[in-house]
């Protein structure tokens, strides 16, 4: 005879802590923390960097997908009739347009084998149409309305050119492309130029611009074949902005000015636009190919108005790094250092207020009180590891170059600094080779080298700074981030060992950030811009990508760590905070069930 047996449920396994190596969608008891948890996998949109155009330029046109696509035209100085091929992995140079022209308009969903290139400037507004074959252009029938400032959407045999600028003023006229001829069709409801554009010469979305009654434009309008419709308007209003798509349902928006150049990227979802990850680097009249979910932007102008040739690819649904909730410390404060890693690091000093020497050593879960600093103070600096440290630097007040050496018990009393300073930053391996950088004494970039007895004036940063970031060994450095009593600072600074040499900025200005990770692959993370952010910057030893936002917007906080396990605590969001919060690069945490009993 059988039995009937009647299933509830799976059972839990129950662990002392956390599993060893927990997978995405597992769920355990920890029975020392008496909660319920589960490993999460976050997911998300973002911008990467992808490889440097040949040229950099502003006012181009493209057409393609990510991994296959034409950049054309632009503007360095003069107008050019430069294009590019992109194969996913790098930009090739191919053969220039016939007529060298900026602010053109291009078929967007062409391929490195078959393009589009109309209108544009060339000295003037010029009406020239142009088709590529995959190894030239060919000169084909000119568009019917000279004009410039415009966009296009759809393929290199059924395009749509539509806005942009012709002798009269600015315009809304629309002409269709079949491969053969341009005809007119629906003018757009208003008149605009220098807007984006994506989709088919039957199913397209223009958005953004400027025209003469409006400084710039939010206005969105939506293709059918037939007509343009007015729909729902961008978030932010911009022109010289860049976009992607297939049709007037699922469309990428980037860039623009707003003033100034943005990062700002929305998504369209056929109904209304929803603000998404922020591009890498601030630019306007840049290139833009693809789809809504897989894009590419590449060229334009930055924030300085200085010509680009970085290359973004975008990519939806993607695992990302993620920070959570680790356990607090045991004093709140701000104007905190630290060293070490994410499950063995040290907190020093720092401003409750009044100043503290208050050390605690962290073990991967919870802050532990051990041996406070002789000297109390704050805003100073720190090296090394959670059992072999340096301490210097600071306000006790007044500024100070006292320099303590921690052995893993005790901190000693050791040599100076040669000059006193606060607000700055330090690296290191260890209590024996470290390096302290900028700060204020007044504003200096002066850089010392310790050799575990003394410090060594070497050579000055080239921009002077204080509020700072750095991370890496005393022969190898990168120092980022800062101000100067004035604008805040994007420069980023890598060190050699013997001299300091500029390299690409970060993505926002800020200073008094968090740091983790080696000179070749660093984590900067919160600061002020000028209010307290949470951002999230990765660095790949070429360039900054945003990444995952800490829980909690805060400045003047420390850092230790990896650029894929890092941990951020202290700071202040308004007031000092305890706060503690661990990076995972692969975006895989673990999340508390909070569960409720009857």
């Amino acid at each position: 005879m059988s039995t009937y047996k009647k299933e509830v449920g799976t059972a839990v396994q129950n662990f002392a802590g956390d599993p060893a190596n927990p997978l995405t969608g597992q769920l355990w008891y920890d029975s020392d923390a008496s909660e319920f948890k589960y490993q999460e996998q976050v997911t998300g949109n973002a911008w990467s960097t992808g490889n440097t155009l040949n040229n950099a330029r502003n006012a181009l046109a493209g057409g393609g997908i990510q991994t296959a696509t034409l950049a054309f035209g632009g503007y360095d100085g003069d107008v050019r009739g430069y294009t590019e091929s992109y194969n996913g992995t790098s930009w090739t140079e191919v053969a220039d347009l016939n007529t060298a022209r900026s602010s053109l308009g291009g078929a967007t969903q062409g391929t490195t084998t078959a393009g589009l290139a109309f209108g544009g400037y060339d000295g003037s507004a010029t009406n020239k149409t142009e088709l590529w074959n995959g190894s030239a252009w060919t000169e084909v029938n000119d568009l019917t309305t000279t004009r410039t400032a415009l966009k296009g959407s759809g393929s290199s045999t059924a395009a749509l050119a539509f806005g942009g600028s012709d002798p009269s003023g600015d315009t809304g006229k629309t002409e269709n492309w079949n491969g053969t001829n341009w005809t007119e069709v629906n003018d757009m409801s208003i008149a605009r130029r220098q807007s984006a554009g994506a989709g088919s010469n039957t199913s397209a979305l223009a958005f953004g611009g400027e025209n003469p009654g409006s400084a710039r434009l939010a206005s969105t309008e939506s293709w059918n074949g037939t007509n343009w419709t007015d729909v729902a308007d961008l978030n932010t209003a911009r022109n010289n902005l860049a976009g992607s798509g297939t049709d007037n349902t699922s469309c990428l928006a980037f860039g623009g000015n707003v003033p100034p150049a943005s990062t700002i990227t929305e998504l369209w979802n056929g109904s209304i636009w929803t603000e998404t990850s922020d591009l890498s680097m601030a630019r306007e009249k840049n290139g833009g190919t693809g789809t809504s979910t897989t894009g590419l932007t590449f060229a334009g102008s930055n924030v300085t108005d200085s010509n680009t040739a970085f290359t973004e690819e975008w990519n939806a649904g993607i695992n990302l790094g993620a920070w959570y909730t680790g356990g607090s410390l045991n004093t709140a404060r701000n104007y905190i250092a630290g060293t070490g890693t994410q499950t063995a690091a040290l907190a020093f000093g720092g401003d409750v207020p009044p100043n503290t020497g208050a050390t605690e050593s962290y073990n991967g879960t919870a802050w532990a009180e051990v041996n406070n600093l002789n000297t109390a103070r704050n805003a100073l600096a720190g090296g090394g590891t959670q059992t072999s440290a340096l301490a210097f630097g600071g306000a006790t007040p007044p500024t100070t170059g006292a320099t303590e050496l921690w052995n893993g018990y005790t901190w000693t009393e050791v040599n100076d600094l040669n000059t006193a300073r606060q607000y700055f930053a330090g690296t290191g391996a260890d209590n024996t080779s470290v390096l302290a950088i900028g700060g204020y004494s007044p504003t200096t970039g002066k850089t010392e080298s310790w050799n575990g007895t003394s410090w060594t004036e070497v050579a000055d940063l080239n921009t002077a700074r204080y509020g700072l970031g750095a991370v890496g060994i005393a022969t190898a450095a990168l120092a980022f981030a800062g101000n100067n009593l004035g604008p805040l600072f994007a420069q980023t600074e890598s060190w050699n060992g013997s001299a300091w040499t500029e390299v690409n900025d970060l993505n926002t200005a800020k200073d008094f950030p968090g740091d983790a990770g080696t000179q070749t692959a660093a984590l900067c993370f919160g600061g002020r811009v000028p209010a307290p952010t949470a951002s999230t910057e990765l660095w790949n030893g070429t360039n900054w990508s945003n990444v995952g936002n800490l829980n909690i917007a805060r400045n003047d906080l420390a850092g230790a760590g990896t650029n894929t396990a890092a941990l951020a605590f202290g700071g202040t969001s308004g007031s000092p905070t305890g706060a503690t919060e661990e990076w995972d690069g692969t975006g895989s945490i673990t999340r508390t069930i909070t569960t409720t009993s009857e």
